[in-house]
């Protein structure tokens, strides 16, 4: 019992800690994507590949906004990874899909990315195309942001409430900003059936 209690006293601060102007900047970003007829690519890997698919859909059914995910194609995926190397998986994406200044890229990760480490260099190849692209950065992240934050335009940084749990608050509250974000007044066109 004492550690779901500690863990919902987690979430607690941590909701209570998420910078709201900065959601809130990002919401605009997301709207002046949609004005300008502009794509958002989703990325992540492990649960948060899982949290880009679920994204891709309340953009596109929600907000009207073109969204899509790298890993959604697994095969694309698989014959990157085995032909070219995992780094090159996102980058050579965002290239075939001629990614550019009306898009922008949506990075859900826990670490953002850090090359020295080799922790989702994916990530980091990504971020740089898109900005060598004139595509926007946005993010919303784990820890200190990584590569992703750094080099990035908006990118929201979920506070760390314990060390040992930074990636299951990281990716659980990805879910709790991009469902702000789709039930935004600014942003949301269509209801949701409940």
């Amino acid at each position: 019992m004492e550690h779901v209690a500690q863990y919902l006293r987690e979430v607690c601060d941590i909701a209570l800690a998420l910078p709201a102007g900065e959601i809130e900047a990002l919401c605009d970003e997301l709207v002046a994507l949609r004005e300008r007829g502009g794509r958002l690519f989703i990325l992540g890997v492990g649960g948060s590949a899982a949290n880009a698919s679920h994204a891709v859909n309340d953009f596109r059914k929600l907000c009207g906004i073109e969204a899509y995910a790298p890993t959604d194609n697994v095969s694309e995926l698989s014959a990157r990874t085995n032909d070219e190397g995992w780094p090159s998986v996102f980058v050579e994406w965002l290239r075939v899909s001629r990614v550019g200044s009306r898009d922008a890229i949506l990075v859900l990760s826990v670490g953002g990315g850090n090359l020295e480490r080799n922790v989702s260099p994916n990530i980091v190849s990504a971020v740089q195309e898109a900005k060598a692209r004139d595509a926007r950065v946005l993010g919303i992240v784990g820890r200190d942001g990584g590569y992703a934050k750094q080099a990035g335009d908006v990118v929201i940084v979920i506070p760390t409430a314990a060390e040992q749990r930074v990636t299951p608050h990281a990716e659980a509250f990805q879910a709790v900003v991009w469902h702000c974000l789709v039930s935004h007044p600014k942003l949301q066109r269509n209801a949701t059936k409940w």
